[in-house]
């Protein structure tokens, strides 16, 4: 196991790092720096600037129009991005289903959808999760119906990320009731524009409407639109939930956030505490920790061996650790984290009182947001009990 980067990897690095400084736009990265609010538009922006260059869809292979990067080249262009201050790249439509549609879907399919992902045009959304079907997902009750030429979809999906802006919806919805409840869901694409298709947002602790919920009602989709066989969507479920949890692992933006912990605990006094340090040093730690699971897993790519079924793993600790670091930030700033007014921020006003700076206005956001990472993309509960089945025997 090598965990060295070779002359032509730093030398890729190097080329990265550079275009990422004098393509990503500064207000953008202002805002990743600060966490502050994205807009639409700031999201999408960025999306647009990596299509055209290409590389929105960094991790596909040539034949569909990526730039064929190996597994190191991809570590090193998301730690550049990230480090630089670029936006998370949403990965509905990247990571998510467009994996899905070049392994599983018809040459049709993959000429009407990719080019629309590619270029960071067409916004996507993940339907997977429903009310009591969560980290249970084979237990989805959204049903389609086919009738002919076309399904008629009805039922729900929640917490729907960014589902206010999404233009097509993947879904996992239920075709059939025999057998095992994994055999009867199939893998559907939704037009979001279709009628009957109600998106309602879910108003958060922190103010914002982050998730929402997606209504079906009777809503017509053609049959065309099914990716793959009919029941068969659970086997393409779980290849694209192997992309979703490795993704969520994040180790670049812990890296980033790390330093920005260490930034805010200077300005507020307590990087010379010795008990705070070594809360920081913890942290660290396993940042580091994670960080090496993660090349571990490329340098066995790299290697062409086998690498270790272990995207639960890497799920659990990046989710913890971006839980912990979002925690020590509200330490370090102690009372000056709490206000947070969504229209004082909106005015431009970032905590200017007394003892309080511009860093600490999102503080508490970012903490109550963060409470989502253990329970999302299949709870850290039940990833462990995959985790000892998968790994430990």
């Amino acid at each position: 196991m090598d965990l060295a980067f070779t002359p032509e990897e730093q030398a890729f690095r190097e080329e990265i790092r550079a275009w990422v400084h004098a393509n990503l736009p500064k207000d953008i990265s202002h805002k990743v720096h600060n966490a502050l609010r994205l807009s639409r538009d700031d999201m999408q922006r960025w999306a647009r600037i990596l299509g055209k260059k290409g590389w929105l869809g960094h991790g596909w292979p040539k034949e569909f129009g990526g730039p064929g990067w190996n597994a190191v080249q991809k570590h090193l262009f998301e730690e550049e991005c990230a480090l630089a201050g670029a936006p998370r790249v949403v990965p509905f439509g990247p990571v998510m289903v467009a994996p899905v549609i070049m392994a599983f879907g018809s040459p049709e399919q993959q000429k009407r959808f990719l080019p629309g992902i590619a270029s960071g045009e067409v916004w996507w959304s993940q339907g997977y999760s429903e009310p009591g079907s969560g980290s249970d997902l084979a237990s989805v009750k959204c049903r389609a119906e086919r009738q002919g030429d076309k399904y008629i979809v009805n039922g729900q999906k929640t917490w729907t990320t960014l589902g206010q802006y999404g233009e097509w919806i993947f879904c996992l919805v239920r075709t059939s009731t025999e057998g095992k409840p994994q055999t009867g869901i199939s893998f559907l694409l939704i037009d979001m524009k279709s009628p009957g298709v109600t998106v309602r947002p879910i108003v958060l602790l922190d103010g914002e409407a982050e998730v929402n919920e997606v209504w079906f009602d009777n809503v017509e989709v053609p049959a065309e639109n099914l990716i793959g066989e009919e029941n068969k969507g659970w086997t393409y479920a779980k290849h694209l939930l192997s992309h979703e949890r490795t993704n969520i692992a994040d180790v670049n933006r812990a890296k980033r956030e790390l330093e920005r912990l260490k930034r805010i605990a200077k300005a507020e006094g307590v990087y010379d505490d010795l008990r705070f340090r070594d809360e920081i040093a913890k942290l660290e730690v396993d940042v580091v920790a994670l960080e090496m699971l993660v090349l571990r897993v490329l340098s066995a790519e790299k290697s062409g061996k086998n690498s270790l079924d272990i995207a639960g793993l890497l799920k659990i600790r990046g989710s913890e650790i971006q839980q912990r670091y979002s925690e020590l930030m509200m330490l370090a700033a102690g009372p000056f984290s709490l206000p947070f007014i969504e229209e004082a921020m909106e005015a431009g006003w970032q905590g200017d009182f007394p003892g309080g700076l511009p860093g600490d206005a999102p503080l508490a956001s970012t903490y109550f947001n963060m409470r989502k990472t253990t329970i999302y993309g299949g709870s850290n509960e039940v990833q462990r009990n995959i985790v000892s089945q998968v790994v430990l025997g």
